[in-house]
């Protein structure tokens, strides 16, 4: 099994926690000409020298600069169609050429632009829907969010900060561990069940039924 980092055009990480997942991934794979500039302008800095190179680069390559594209030409996967965007274009790529990966961070894949960000994370549900037996997430400088998609306990520590979201206004979600239980939250816009806290080293989540759930933590 493998480790894999998908790394967006967003703003690429400073802490060393992210850049600690792109240094000990099994593969790294690039989304267009914006995340490869990133990744080769940080590389020496997370690894030390300028030798590592993503296994991928995917996309339509309607950002890739025209040098990049001839010195990287080798690593270029252009998917043309525009049903998906490139982080999609990318875990398609990842889990039909590496499928062995249990493990998925996305990188840099929010932040620069509000739209490609609540688009990024959103389509983390999805994801989790159809990709079950991948663990998930995207990580930045300022918190992790994954999905879930059924009933849980999260073992995240007392104190984090802890905010949920979902698309389905039928979902109810009891709650322990929770210094606001979440029990009589209402699903009907993006903010009812943010800016909460862990009071528990668990947090048990009761799903009502079966739905895609977004939690963003510190």
């Amino acid at each position: 099994m493998s480790t894999a980092v998908i790394i967006g055009g967003g703003e690429f990480p400073k802490k060393e926690y992210p850049r600690e997942l792109i240094r000990t991934a099994d593969i790294i794979i690039c989304c267009d000409g914006n995340a490869l500039k990133a990744f080769i302008r940080n590389r020496e800095r997370i690894f030390k020298d300028k030798g590592r190179l993503p296994d991928a680069v995917v996309g339509d390559m309607d950002s890739m600069p025209t040098r990049l594209a001839k010195e990287y030409h080798s690593l270029m996967v252009k998917v043309e169609e525009q049903d998906d965007n490139d982080q999609t274009k990318a875990l398609h790529f990842l889990m039909e050429h590496f499928p062995d990966t249990d493990m998925v961070h996305f990188i840099a894949a929010t932040g620069k632009r509000e739209d490609h960000t609540l688009g990024n994370l959103g389509l983390l549900m999805e994801y989790a829907r159809d990709y079950p037996s991948l663990s998930i997430d995207m990580v930045s400088d300022y918190s992790t969010a994954f999905a879930l998609t059924d009933s849980c306990t999260l073992f995240l520590g007392k104190g984090r900060s802890f905010s949920l979201f979902s698309p389905d206004n039928s979902l109810r979600i009891k709650s322990k561990g929770l210094v606001w239980p979440t029990d009589d939250v209402i699903f009907d816009n993006w903010w009812p069940a943010t800016l909460n806290r862990t009071s528990e080293d668990a947090v048990e989540l009761v799903f009502s039924h079966k739905s895609l759930v977004l939690v963003i933590t510190d």
